[in-house]
C-alpha cells in the first residue's frame, strides 16, 4: 500500500479548487501575493468586484505583479508599467505606445463561504466544494480555526473516516462502519452505520434524538477539502476542512463553519449561536488528533477490514487527475 502515484505524495496533488485567501482580505483594486501549491500568484480584485489570479512574475523582467496596480479589471506592472488584461494578454507597453503579443498564465477564481478559491487546471470542470445537504441552500459561513499540520493533507483527511480511532482516541463506545458513495468523479462521500454503546450512559442519553444511527457524514473534494455533517435527526452541524499542501508535503488548513441562511428576523442571531455550537463540535473531534498529525509517518502496511474506508479513499485519489507541485503540469500516466 506504499507505492502511490498521488496519495500522500509530497510533490503531487489533484486538479481542483483550492482555497487561496479570505475574501475580506482582497478589496476592490487591491492586489495580493499568494503562493498556492508551490506556484507564486498575484490575486487582485477588479473594479467589477470580481477576483482574478495571474502568475506572479511579469514576462518582461520578472517583477512581481503584487507590486503593481489594478486598472479596471487589468493589472499594470510596477517596474516598466506593462499592462495585462484579465485573460493575461499584454494590452499596453507605454515605452512602445502599443501592446506586444505577450501573455501571462491566468487561473479561474471563485468566491464562496467567505473564501477566494483558485482552480488549478485550464478550465473548471467541477463545482466548488459544498455540503451535500446544503447544495441548494443559501448559506451563512464563518471561519473557525486556521492550522498547520506536519503531514500531508490526504493523511489529515482520512482521519475523519478512521473508524478505529473514534474508539481509541475519542473514547466513543461505538462500532462504526462507513458506507461509500460517489457524488461526482471528483467528490466521494461516506456515511456511517453504528452499533453498540448499550452500556454507555452518554449513548443512552443521546439515543432518543436519533431515529436509527448517530448521524456522521463525510464528503471529500479533490482529496484535500472535506465536509463533515454531524448531529441529531432534528438538527445537523456542518464543518468544512479546506486544506492545501505546503512545501515538503505538509498541510495548511482552514475550518469553515456552515449553516443554511435563515430569515432576517432573528435568523442572524440564531445562526451565530448555531455556528458557535458548530465550532464546539469541531473542537471536540479535533482534540487528541493534533499530536498524531505532528509525528505521524503514514504508511498503511497492514490494512485490516476496519480500514476499508481509508483504502477506498486512497483508491479514489489514485484515480484522479494528478498535477505536479509548483508547475501544475499533469503527471504522466505510468
Amino acid at each position: 500500500m506504499s507505492d502511490y502515484k498521488t496519495f500522500n505524495h509530497p510533490e503531487r496533488f489533484i486538479e481542483g479548487w483550492y482555497w487561496a485567501i479570505p475574501s475580506k482580505q482582497l478589496k476592490v483594486r487591491q492586489v495580493k501575493s499568494v503562493t498556492l501549491l508551490g506556484r507564486d500568484l498575484a490575486l487582485y480584485r477588479g473594479e467589477d468586484g470580481k477576483t482574478y489570479a495571474i502568475d506572479a512574475y511579469c514576462p518582461h523582467m520578472g517583477a512581481h505583479f503584487a507590486e503593481g496596480k489594478v486598472e479596471g479589471n487589468a493589472i499594470r506592472c510596477f517596474f516598466h508599467n506593462w499592462k495585462f488584461d484579465a485573460c493575461g494578454s499584454c494590452v499596453d507597453v507605454p515605452s512602445l505606445g502599443k501592446p506586444l503579443a505577450v501573455e501571462v498564465q491566468t487561473w479561474p477564481t471563485a468566491e464562496k463561504y467567505g473564501m477566494v478559491w483558485v482552480w488549478t487546471g485550464d478550465a473548471p470542470k467541477h463545482p466548488l466544494p459544498f455540503v451535500p445537504e446544503l447544495e441548494n441552500e443559501e448559506c451563512d459561513a464563518v471561519f473557525g480555526s486556521h492550522f498547520v499540520k506536519n503531514c500531508h493533507p490526504n493523511v489529515v483527511m482520512i482521519n475523519a473516516i478512521d473508524a478505529q480511532h473514534f474508539n481509541t482516541v475519542h473514547n466513543l463506545p461505538l462500532k462504526i462502519v462507513f458506507d461509500y458513495g460517489e457524488i461526482n468523479e471528483n467528490a466521494i462521500a461516506f456515511s456511517n452505520t453504528t452499533r453498540g454503546g448499550e452500556n454507555s450512559l452518554f449513548i443512552k442519553l443521546i439515543r432518543p434524538f436519533y431515529k436509527k444511527e448517530v448521524t456522521y457524514k463525510m464528503c471529500y473534494w479533490y482529496g484535500s477539502t472535506g465536509t463533515v455533517t454531524v448531529g441529531p435527526d432534528f438538527f445537523h452541524f456542518h464543518i468544512m476542512f479546506a486544506l492545501r499542501m505546503t512545501e515538503g508535503g505538509k498541510t495548511e488548513g482552514q475550518t469553515i463553519l456552515i449553516t443554511k441562511k435563515r430569515s432576517p428576523f432573528g435568523g442572524w442571531i440564531f445562526n451565530r449561536v448555531v455556528l458557535w455550537l458548530t465550532q464546539m463540535v469541531g473542537n471536540y473531534f479535533a482534540k487528541g488528533d493534533t499530536q498524531i498529525f505532528q509525528t505521524i509517518k503514514f504508511d498503511l502496511r497492514t490494512p485490516i477490514k476496519e480500514d476499508r474506508a481509508i483504502v477506498q479513499f486512497i483508491q479514489h485519489v489514485e484515480q484522479e487527475k494528478s498535477l505536479n507541485w509548483r508547475s501544475w503540469i499533469p503527471v504522466k500516466a505510468r
